[in-house]
């Protein structure tokens, strides 16, 4: 693989309380996933965001999700799919005006935590992203994991769909991610992580949280911003992405 994206959930501060380092990862990601204010952000937060996004020369992307502050997005909501795709078209709209007031727009579409992993199974609520996505007016691509229910949807309808993988997360043997719930759902170590998304990079590969080495290919790996120590572990998949041959561009 020639080139690779490299994404991070931003824009999730909220007030006085602050996630991340947007303006740092900046310096290593290409494409942003700017949380749209129900899992997490605020109209002050989310200028700000793509204002530095915008001038870092990084995509913006719509980081929809459940409405579900308190939850962090991270609590899957019961709601009909009429519903949720009502609320995923409300934070497309009110993203794009504010990225387009920045300078920016809009560029691609990637839910967010629970909605993310609910819709690799839950069949209403993968239609409600795309139906979504397709009432927006703008053919966007959608971040998804391999293998998802979305992802055949995202295909069917006409959108592009993008595998991505995680370089700060462990994986079970079947592909999925494994639950934050779990021990040793979230990876630390720059040097385990970088090695990790260069055999992924590399051979689509990559090691499972039992050892064993699984296919998946992907065409974007996410840095999470709120992960500790994120802005180091960002800096080094990117540097050791590149001392492998493998640029770092957006997939827009």
């Amino acid at each position: 693989m020639p080139y690779i994206d490299l994404n991070s959930d931003v824009g999730e501060s909220f007030g006085n309380w602050t996630m991340g380092d947007d303006a740092a990862i900046f310096t290593s990601v290409s494409s942003a996933n700017v949380a749209c204010g129900f899992h997490a952000g605020d109209p002050q937060t989310i200028a700000r965001t793509c204002r530095e996004a915008v001038a870092a020369g990084v995509n913006i992307g719509a980081h929809v999700g459940y409405h579900d502050l308190a939850g962090f997005g991270r609590r899957f909501v019961e709601m009909s799919g009429s519903e949720l795709a009502d609320d995923i078209l409300y934070q497309l709209g009110a993203l794009d005006a504010i990225a387009r007031a920045s300078g920016g727009e809009v560029k691609y579409v990637k839910p967010h935590g629970a909605l993310y992993n609910a819709i690799v199974h839950h069949e209403e609520h993968a239609q409600a992203v795309i139906d979504a996505i397709r009432a927006f007016g703008r053919d966007l691509p959608v971040l998804l994991l391999p293998g998802s229910l979305a992802l055949s949807k995202a295909g069917k309808a006409g959108l592009r769909p993008v595998a991505e993988a995680f370089a700060d997360r462990n994986y079970n043997p079947d592909g999925t991610l494994v639950s934050r719930t779990q021990p040793h759902a979230v990876l630390h170590d720059p040097g385990q992580i970088t090695q990790n998304m260069i055999r992924l990079a590399s051979d689509g590969q990559i090691k499972a949280v039992d050892g064993s080495i699984i296919r998946t290919e992907a065409e974007s790996i996410c840095v999470h911003g709120d992960t500790a120590g994120a802005i180091a572990v960002a800096a080094a998949v990117r540097a050791g992405l590149e001392s492998s041959g493998i640029d770092i561009k957006s997939f827009v």
